[in-house]
């Protein structure tokens, strides 16, 4: 081969582009079989990251990989510019790179909740502490309503009096919330049409 490699549809020099996922030029010009595994992670993630897509789905890509390739994978994650699905056990990772997790309640129910772990944790005690103690609380009938719920502010305490400022930002939330909701509909109706997938970017 030659001294290019087309990364998302532009030409990049091989050595500077494997210089972004840590390989220096002695590296880089070695053979596969001579690179430890978490080298070979990082090869196998730069060979992925190349590729001109807009759907990119990773199975507890946290496994196995040592902290300087974690925090990349992190960066490179952040600066991808399509659609990531994501399936991890790594709570942490989870809080620095999703938007949206999509949570199985149970019964075959998934519902959908703003922000990363920590988010659909905080989302869910909101959520919870609204409804009697002695109440079970039931399944949510869709994705929709349990985000709508999980999401809705709560009443803010009469002992923390807020500014003028903040009671106005926080009278606006609904209609905000109301709006960017408008924007995911649409989102998903456009990832919904099965053409998209099979249009070249």
């Amino acid at each position: 081969g030659g001294d290019q490699v087309m990364v998302r549809g532009n030409p990049r020099h091989v050595v500077s582009y494997l210089r972004d996922f840590l390989f220096d030029e002695k590296q880089a010009r070695s053979p596969v079989g001579a690179l430890s595994g978490g080298e070979r992670n990082r090869l196998l993630l730069a060979k992925q990251l190349a590729k001109p897509t807009n759907l990119l789905i990773m199975d507890e890509p946290t496994n196995d990989l040592d902290m300087d390739t974690l925090d990349l994978l992190q960066e490179m994650l952040d600066d991808y510019e399509g659609t990531l699905l994501l399936v991890s056990h790594d709570r942490d990772f989870l809080d620095r790179v999703v938007t949206s997790s999509i949570v199985m309640e149970g019964d075959g129910l998934a519902v959908e909740y703003a922000g990363g772990y920590s988010d659909y944790i905080n989302q869910r005690k909101l959520s919870n502490a609204g409804q009697a103690p002695t109440e079970d609380r039931p399944a949510a009938k869709t994705g929709k309503k349990a985000f709508t719920s999980a999401t809705a502010p709560a009443k803010p305490k009469a002992a923390a009096k807020l500014s003028y400022k903040d009671q106005r930002e926080y009278d606006n939330l609904p209609d905000k919330m109301a709006k960017i909701e408008a924007e995911m509909a649409e989102i998903e109706a456009a990832l919904s049409d099965g053409s998209l997938f099979t249009k070249d970017p």
